[in-house]
């Protein structure tokens, strides 16, 4: 090890070399915390301490296996490296006698735990709705990653109930949830005396890797291990502390030395990816938090270049800069497309740019979740406008007629696709008459729920067509919205539900942005584009930049990376405005996506943004303001402050600020007896004006921070 030690710069020693004791590893971005954790196992194999001895918990499969990759790469040894649930899994499955199951416990998915949840629901008779059953699992998967069982559950007889026929029915089937391997784990060691005794002398000395991250459970679970011995080797950050949405309690890491009394703490601060000038801001960034431990990441890397700031006029403008500068890195720099990712704070925003980098044949890949134009809702919205300028579109058809349910089940429905089709009808134009005319299909019997079903259906496709001719194709999206009470169905599914409406607005914003660019826009041709835009396939053999959520980017790094979208209300989220707990989170997710560069880092923000078919004012976050400018390099006409352009000339379409009224946009100039002149729309106030140039002393809108 003496050779491998070589490798290590002090700090990094320091941690590898602590024996006895809890120590606690604040690793920063970036600072090699892997090949601490690794070298830390194999320093303890040298000093004579058994591999089995030895237990390191993550929180992926992944990072598990590739810590026991390197630990038989460094000392041909066997090291149990596991996530929690396994870790779980394995103690339940040797002791779990003791809370009346057998060991050949059955875990259950989540389709089978919300199958068993809907058969207590049946059983208690309440509804049986989609809505409730996922919010009882929810509430039921809360309670136990917070270590409560359904007695501890006061305030909420309902969801008392629903759990503890769960959780009977459960112990009935021998078979767990994926929470019980928390939950019932540590139950186990709290009420088995023997069984915690055993586990606490098997493993001497225990590794916890992303310590921020743990929930209740998971930190209970560590504690209880290690209250004999005392060896527990926790590495995390508090400052990469994003999961709170999970369950993730931040306070844990830092409630390290008062948890462990006489505990060690070693700061990793040496950054092995990023140049200076990008981790010096992003240390002026997150030192705005309250809540964490102090540290300054540093690098050897050099200075590097400056933060290259752009403040668009809109998202079209924003996707069209990030989309040339990749153009310009990959030309000029040496990279690759692999090198390259766009991060966003939600997932809706990926639509602009997948749109601007198909334009340019850039190739790109989404990470964690789907291309735009192949998300659920929006292909469900898609279909309605499908049927609207069709008779005969079957998929459409089946895709739409349960949208919201209407009680038509599958066997109704080839019905009567086949008995369209053999009378040679179109199938829409089929299910009109149906309704008109009972004996078109004598064979066919429609119970009175379905036909009212289908009646609502016939209604809801033709009132859409009599609004078509009149509306503007954004417009018919939110009237279809409306009229088929979609929003309240996808919200009967309460963790995907902010995601679904996000994109539904996008839909809204690129109908709207789409209209604009064409002199007679129809939807037949606006759904021919979206359909063949939908159709591009990436290969994901070939290089492709990256896109992808915040959230999805924690672990990763790249030489180039685009942080778009950073305006308040959208980065930070809305939902975080009045928190200041949330608002620290949000920081600290600037902060993750900042330090993934490696070379090249961009902070793009918008002025205006379309919203729900409107181009709504937009303030820069405030995490630009807390960068110092010293690290910027500023990429657009825009800048942070306004500042006075009296002898600028405007013209149509132009954005600009008014110290009275704001924002507004040209609508036109002339001369006049006062001079030039301006009509100028001001959408907050949702008034036009007609200025003097001279007096009125406008500028380039950018409103302040």
């Amino acid at each position: 090890m003496s050779s491998v030690m070589s490798e290590l710069n002090p700090q990094q020693e320091l941690a590898v070399r602590h024996v006895e004791g809890p120590l606690l590893v604040l690793a920063g971005a970036g600072s090699g915390k892997t090949r601490v954790v690794t070298f830390r196992i194999a320093h303890l194999i040298d000093l004579g301490i058994l591999p089995a001895d030895i237990l390191a918990v993550t929180f992926t499969n992944k990072a598990a296996d590739e810590m026991k990759t390197r630990i038989r790469t460094l000392k041909n040894a066997q090291v149990l490296a596991c996530t929690f649930h396994s870790l779980g899994a394995r103690i339940l499955r040797e002791s779990i006698g003791s809370l009346g199951y057998k060991p050949d416990f059955t875990i259950y998915d989540e389709e089978d735990s919300e199958k068993l949840l809907k058969t207590c629901v049946e059983q208690l008779n309440l509804s049986g709705e989609k809505g409730l059953l996922r919010q009882l699992r929810l509430q039921i998967s809360s309670a136990k990653n917070d270590l409560l069982g359904f007695e501890d559950i006061k305030n909420d007889q309902l969801t008392q109930k629903a759990y503890e026929c769960y959780q009977n029915k459960l112990k009935e089937c021998n078979a767990l949830d994926f929470d019980d391997l928390l939950y019932l784990t540590v139950k186990l060691l709290s009420e088995d005396e023997k069984a915690r005794q055993e586990y606490q002398n098997r493993w001497l000395f225990v590794l916890i890797d992303e310590y921020q991250d743990t929930n209740l459970a998971q930190y209970t679970l560590a504690k209880m291990l290690v209250e004999k011995h005392r060896n527990i080797f926790a590495v995390g950050d508090p400052d990469q502390s994003i999961y709170s949405w999970r369950g993730a309690r931040y306070q844990n890491i830092l409630n390290f030395e008062s948890d462990f009394p006489g505990a060690k703490v070693v700061t990793l601060d040496q950054n092995y990816r990023s140049t200076n000038i990008i981790l010096n801001a992003a240390n002026a960034l997150i030192q705005q938090n309250s809540e964490r431990y102090d540290k300054k990441l540093w690098s050897q890397l050099g200075a590097g270049v400056k933060i290259g700031l752009n403040v668009a006029q809109n998202e079209r403008q924003e996707a069209e800069f990030v989309a040339d500068r990749i153009r310009s890195h990959i030309l000029n720099d040496a990279i690759t497309y692999d090198d390259i990712s766009i991060f966003y704070r939600t997932n809706a925003q990926s639509r602009i740019f997948e749109d601007y980098l198909l334009a340019r044949k850039i190739p790109y890949t989404i990470v964690g979740g789907l291309s735009f134009y192949d998300r659920r809702e929006v292909k469900d919205i898609l279909a309605y406008l499908r049927m609207v300028v069709s008779n005969t579109d079957l998929i459409s058809f089946m895709r739409t007629i349960n949208l919201p349910r209407r009680g038509l089940g599958a066997s109704a429905l080839e019905k009567i696709a086949a008995a369209a089709a053999q009378r040679s009808i179109p199938l829409f134009t089929f299910c009109e008459e149906l309704l008109s005319y009972s004996g078109l299909c004598p064979d066919l019997k429609l119970g009175a729920k379905q036909r009212e079903g289908l009646q609502d259906y016939v209604r809801t496709i033709n009132h859409l067509r009599n609004k078509r001719p009149g509306m503007k194709i954004h417009e018919l999206i939110a009237e279809a919205l409306s009229l088929t009470r979609y929003l309240a169905y996808i919200q009967e599914d309460p963790e995907t539900f902010q995601d679904r409406k996000e994109n539904l607005d996008e839909l809204l914003g690129k109908a709207a942005e789409w209209e604009e660019d064409r002199q007679e826009p129809t939807l037949i041709q606006f759904l021919e584009e979206l359909t063949l835009r939908a159709q591009v396939q990436q290969d994901s053999h070939l290089p492709s930049v990256k896109l992808m959520t915040l959230h999805n980017s924690k672990g990763l790094e790249f030489t180039l990376v685009f942080l778009v979208g950073l305006e308040e209300d959208l980065f930070p989220h809305i939902n975080a405005k009045d928190d200041p707990k949330a608002l620290e989170e949000e920081r600290r997710l600037c902060y993750v996506g900042m330090t993934r560069a490696k070379r090249y880092l961009y902070l793009c923000s918008t002025i205006y943004r379309f919203m729900w078919g409107t181009a709504r004012l937009m303030r820069p976050a405030r995490f630009l303001k807390e960068i110092p400018a010293q690290y910027l390099e500023n990429f657009s006409p825009n800048t942070l402050q306004p500042e006075a352009v009296e002898s600028e000339e405007f013209g149509p379409g132009d954005q600009v600020y008014h110290k009275e009224f704001g924002a507004g946009i040209v609508q036109k100039s002339a001369q006049t007896s006062l001079g030039l002149t301006y009509e100028v729309y001001f959408p907050e106030a949702e008034t036009t004006r007609t200025l003097a140039a001279k007096y009125a002393k406008l500028h380039r809108a950018q409103p302040n921070l």
